[in-house]
């Protein structure tokens, strides 16, 4: 069974008319709730402990106790509230698990996350905690009293932003090797580097973007050998997509998605795979670009 974990009961309290689709969400695991060969997972609360993995304590501690000034709050795109807390911690948590599920079946899932515009000390793009770089450290620290040496960990990030804040918070970190393929010209204006970066142009397209994506992969094939990765796959390289700019058809995604899973069980390397974003015209699009993803992951379990 796909264990896959979900957090959007913990629904995060929005003004109307705010951009963010946090309905996607609970369509989503409506949708794969009816999937053969799958099991969905409450996502568990990261802990203080995960969360300084990635972040300093002095942000954490602002954002638990409800001190972020209103400045950080508009950098981060929601209001602060208790609820804002609990959902970006049990999305977190949701990684976490999938980076667990993965090491011992080969796939995992959480249904949401891919929060990577969160830096160490503040939160930005929709995002609070960074999960990709949390997860990251806490199954190296999992795995390191049986491995005796560092998980080899590549970050894989398809989302159609730049994954900013996993690059700097990773920079140094020659045990995690981070490639984000991602809009030139998108969100964020001021990009981090990544070990791995490859920009696209506006309107790239099924072929061009399938390349692209092949080479990156043989480049971290070539100078890293990951022994995990965690997947960031991003609905919003598509076409109709509101934030995306780029010109990816579904079709187009899924061979996206199955080029990575074939990478990786090719290499007997497990996977985490977090949604990150999808801002589609019609979120019922961006729900089947999402929930395609999964059925995928379904196929490349041990």
């Amino acid at each position: 069974m796909l264990q896959v974990f979900y957090a959007d009961h913990f629904v995060l309290p929005l003004p109307p008319g705010h951009r963010f689709p946090m309905k996607k969400y609970q369509m989503l695991r409506d949708e794969v709730s009816t999937y053969l060969d799958l099991a969905l997972n409450e996502a568990p609360l990261a802990s203080v402990e995960d969360l300084l993995l990635a972040h300093d304590v002095s942000y954490i501690e602002r954002v638990l106790q409800g001190q972020l000034t209103e400045a950080e709050q508009r950098e981060i795109g929601f209001p602060w509230s208790e609820q804002m807390v609990i959902r970006s911690r049990r999305s977190a948590g949701a990684t976490i698990a999938a980076c667990g599920a993965a090491w011992e079946n080969g796939v995992g899932v959480n249904l949401a996350g891919g929060t990577h515009h969160a830096y160490a000390d503040k939160g930005s793009g929709f995002c609070v905690f960074n999960d990709a770089a949390i997860a990251a450290k806490k199954i190296q620290l999992k795995l390191y009293d049986h491995l005796k040496n560092h998980l080899r960990v590549a970050i894989i990030d398809l989302d159609v932003h730049q994954g900013n804040g996993t690059a700097s918070i990773l920079k140094d970190d020659s045990s995690v090797f981070t490639f984000s393929m991602h809009g030139e010209k998108n969100f964020p204006f001021r990009k981090e580097s990544s070990d791995l970066d490859i920009g696209l142009p506006d309107g790239c397209a099924d072929e061009e973007y399938l390349n692209a994506l092949q080479d990156g992969l043989d480049q971290i094939h070539m100078h890293f050998h990951p022994e995990f990765v965690i997947y960031l796959a991003g609905a919003d390289p598509y076409q109709g997509d509101r934030l995306g700019r780029l010109h990816l058809s579904i079709a187009g995604l899924g061979k996206r998605d199955e080029k990575v899973l074939q990478w990786c069980f090719e290499r007997e390397v497990p996977v985490a795979i977090a949604m990150a974003g999808g801002y589609g015209n019609s979120i019922e699009e961006t729900v089947a670009i999402h929930a395609q993803t999964i059925r995928k992951a379904i196929a490349f379990q041990w």
